[in-house]
């Protein structure tokens, strides 16, 4: 047996004119997940009776579960009472429940049960009364052919109480005995959506269906989800994450175990691991390095020094860059970037270093080094390793592409990974 389809109707004039965020949508998603749901249709229309006698008739038709938000308050533009009772087929009355709720609520607050209050009370016969331990509308819900119709109040910490509260396990006692939801979600970097579709449909065509695959791109890091929600896909999955771990290689970062961990953070624990300490020595990147490092509480163990030395007079006076380089190379060029290495390294006494020196744009480009251009050297004293890239995105998202490959990279050379990184940049993610 499938798991049931769910379907969500939204309604509300200020959601239409962009008064109101919808947020509701995304939180009722989240907690319908924890059971294996997906939404699979959402709809938002204006507060219009006609509109949504014939939505709601049209999506329990075409679903199991239907939660429509919003429309039970007072006032005249509030209609899904009146249109359920339209869709369905059943007369309004006020519900005894409903008015003992509204009446307490009022006493409560030495407020009057007026008339705009009492329209509250007023809903399909037959119907089930939702409670509501905050608001003063009442949620409700109605059985409609096949179709389990919930109405809930456009609040959202009255809509989520309703469905961590009454709401999920009303559904979960229907749900099939064999759905068991389980989410396993990784972290990926330096590999682009496409090319790992790419190498998964290239690497493991017979990728089993019980096993759900997405993605969730962002900057820096791509997050990939496996969710199974039957008992068989469970038993599938450790087979499967462990041949989908072998195709991701070195970019697997980690997987996520509550808060998802940034790259700093997970460089530091590696850090901290090998009891080893680190510098920073910048150009383009003006100390975001440094700056994600030492934004995390206990750094001060493990980062020893960061220099940013953005003109070539500084990167001589501050990092020993002979003068002379600038003039064969250029400020951008693999000789003097391991300068910079080495000159952070002699300075701060540090085992680790990384450098960065590149074209952050839009100006000051040339033919040979365009925009974008970047030059990298990390490693230790005796052991620096180098890299050149080019990341055409702006200047800003030039920046922070260029730390966190800077803190990839010191992660890979503390993991003892000898190959150079191919770093897949597909497009500018937004950033997060």
């Amino acid at each position: 047996m499938s798991a049931p389809k769910v379907q969500l109707l939204l309604t509300g004039n200020e959601l239409m004119t962009g008064d109101i965020v919808d947020s509701n949508s995304a939180m009722m998603a989240q907690v319908l997940k924890e059971l294996g749901l997906e939404i699979n249709r959402k709809v938002t229309i204006a507060d219009d009776l006609a509109l949504l006698v014939s939505e709601i008739t049209y999506m329990a038709s075409t679903s199991d579960i239907l939660i429509i938000n919003g429309g039970l308050g007072p006032t005249v533009d509030d209609l899904t009472a009146q249109a359920l009772s339209l869709a369905i087929g059943e007369e309004l009355s006020q519900h005894p429940q409903a008015l003992a709720h509204l009446t307490l609520w009022c006493q409560q607050r030495g407020t009057e049960l007026n008339a705009p209050n009492l329209k509250q009370a007023i809903l399909p016969a037959g119907c089930q009364i939702i409670a509501n331990r905050s608001g003063s509308a009442v949620g409700f819900s109605v059985r409609y052919k096949e179709c389990d119709i919930y109405c809930t109040p456009g609040v959202p910490h009255e809509l989520k109480n309703m469905l961590r509260e009454q709401i999920m396990p009303a559904i979960a006692e229907y749900l099939p005995s064999n759905l068991t939801t389980d989410v396993t979600r990784l972290q990926v970097f330096g590999l682009g959506e496409s090319s790992l579709q790419k190498a998964i449909n290239e690497q493991l065509p017979n990728w089993p269906a019980e096993i759900e695959l997405g993605f969730r791109a962002g900057m820096p890091l791509l997050e990939i989800k496996l969710t199974t929600n039957t008992k068989q896909g469970l038993a599938l999955k450790p087979l499967w994450q462990k041949k989908l771990t072998k195709v991701l290689g070195e970019h697997l970062i980690a997987e996520i175990q509550g808060k998802p961990k940034t790259l700093a953070e997970h460089l530091l624990n590696q850090l901290q691991q090998n009891k080893v300490k680190v510098t920073t020595a910048e150009s383009c990147t003006g100390g975001l390095i440094a700056s994600k490092l030492t934004e995390i509480s206990g750094s001060s163990l493990c980062f020893e020094a960061g220099y940013v030395t953005y003109s070539n007079e500084i990167k001589t006076a501050m990092l020993d860059v002979p003068a002379s380089l600038f003039e064969q190379d250029g400020a951008v060029s693999e000789a003097v970037v391991i300068a910079m290495a080495k000159g952070a390294l002699l300075k701060s006494k540090a085992d680790l270093a990384i450098a960065v020196s590149g074209i952050a744009g839009p100006n000051g480009g040339s033919e040979n080094k365009p925009v974008g251009t970047v030059w990298l050297a990390w490693g230790s004293i005796d052991n620096i390793k180098t890299q050149c890239l080019l990341l055409p995105y702006n200047r800003h998202q030039f920046q922070q592409f260029v730390a966190a490959i800077g803190l990839d990279l010191l992660r890979r050379y503390l993991l003892n990974v000898e190959a150079t990184p191919n770093y897949v940049i597909e497009r500018a993610f937004p950033l997060q």
